[in-house]
């Protein structure tokens, strides 16, 4: 019976929730920037009812539009380039979309669902260490991408792929420091426990209640309120990166590499790269949700008369917090879609200073400050002082380093100093 029943997660969480959501984001994605862009956006596939003697075709506004986007991507000719390295050309997109799906397995979906007298936990592994399985699997999609263009043969795919190998060992240092701070404040890795304290003493950047009581809340939680705020942004932004996302989309920027890594693919090979960077984008988004604003939970002290929620004896609690869930991943699915459509693309100098120079440093420093919240109430005021001492001199001390290791440009230095 649990082998059926995680058989039935597997199913159901990835084949039946997650990737819909990708077809789901691609038609977001050209609805929103329409309308940033005020254009129209997709509005004219639907059902062909002229075909069978009607006067006008039925267009759910523009609904049909992703399975128009696969049913051409799957009748597209399947090109594959003479001089590449056949084997890796064909491996790298399986382990570009890969990853992304196996990180699924430890995303917490909702709260117990009960069917039976089966109690299903909404998560499809729930293991001890999420965090850190999440970061050692989607550090693989790198290996697709550099495949893809070292075995494209291609200068500009092979300069996409090395682009990508560097911002990703970039970013991933400060995303793992970033997310230290939560991790000391909850006490543990277990991403379902994580959403559960959330649940009963308030989201981790909105911690207004504790054990359904609405409230102010005590002096260590307001201060770390800092640090979590500091780690939320550097990880955002650090997600963006991971994804290759505008404005960190520099490994298949057309307007310098055609392409990028993916020039030579076509078809459902390309599809799949295409696949890769939008499941990325849903379970980077995901895990914001899960260790920033609580997940599955509802918040307000909601939560527990959710959890006995029931219709003819099934504990449908699991199933709202799922819906709740989902509301949260499209909200900020739609978020990403915002910033891709709005902010303009790094310079490859600026993306790799933000990496190494700002969130490096700044997550660093970080995971100082909220050790000296989280232990300041066993600490005497002789020693919290003199560890905000150290904190301010060790902050001022990377921030000088970082400034004088730039290299200084003489303004007439370079091209724009030749006659």
């Amino acid at each position: 019976m649990e082998l059926l029943i995680l058989l039935a997660k597997i199913i159901g969480l990835t084949f039946l929730v997650v990737l819909p959501l990708v077809p789901i984001s691609v038609y977001f994605e050209r609805r929103f920037s329409a309308v940033i862009q005020d254009r129209v956006g997709p509005n004219r596939v639907g059902i062909p009812l002229t075909l069978f003697g009607a006067k006008k075709d039925f267009s759910f506004a523009g609904l049909i539009q992703p399975m128009a986007d696969g049913v051409k991507l799957f009748l597209k000719e399947d090109f594959t380039p003479s001089y590449v390295r056949k084997a890796f050309y064909w491996l790298a997109p399986a382990l570009t979309v890969a990853p992304s799906l196996i990180t699924l397995a430890v995303i917490p979906f909702g709260s117990t669902l009960t069917i039976g007298g089966y109690s299903i936990n909404l998560a499809i592994a729930d293991i001890d260490v999420g965090p850190l399985f999440i970061f050692s699997i989607a550090s693989l999609s790198v290996y697709g991408i550099t495949l893809a263009g070292w075995s494209s043969n291609s200068k500009y795919p092979f300069i996409g792929g090395v682009r990508s190998t560097a911002q990703m060992i970039s970013y991933e240092i400060a995303l793992c420091l970033s997310i230290i701070p939560v991790l000391l404040y909850f006490g543990d890795l277990n991403l379902g426990k994580i959403v559960q304290h959330q649940a009963d003493h308030g989201w981790l950047l909105l911690p207004i209640w504790k054990n359904g009581h609405l409230g102010i809340p005590d002096a260590q939680t307001l201060l770390f309120w800092i640090p979590a705020f500091i780690s939320f942004l550097i990880f955002t932004v650090s997600i963006f990166a991971e994804t290759n996302r505008m404005p960190f989309d520099l490994p298949e920027c057309e307007t310098e590499l055609v392409g990028g890594y993916h020039t030579e693919y076509s078809s459902m090979k390309f599809a799949m790269f295409f696949m890769g960077e939008y499941a990325a984008m849903v379970v980077g988004s995901a895990l914001i949700i899960t260790l920033f604003f609580g997940g599955w939970s509802a918040g307000f002290g909601l939560d527990e008369s959710i959890k006995q929620l029931s219709v003819g004896g099934v504990g449908i609690g699991g199933l709202v917090h799922l819906g709740i869930f989902l509301a949260k991943l499209l909200a900020f699915i739609l978020f990403f879609i915002l910033v891709r459509w709005t902010v303009p693309r790094f310079r490859y100098d600026q993306l790799m200073k933000l990496g190494w120079v700002v969130f490096f440093e700044a997550a660093l420093v970080n995971v100082f400050l909220a050790a000296l919240v989280i232990a300041a109430p066993s600490l005497t005021t002789t020693v919290i002082a003199l560890g905000a001492v150290l904190l301010v001199a060790l902050t001022a001390a990377i921030i000088w380093v970082a400034k004088v290791s730039e290299e200084r440009v003489k303004p007439n230095s370079g091209l724009l100093g030749q006659n």
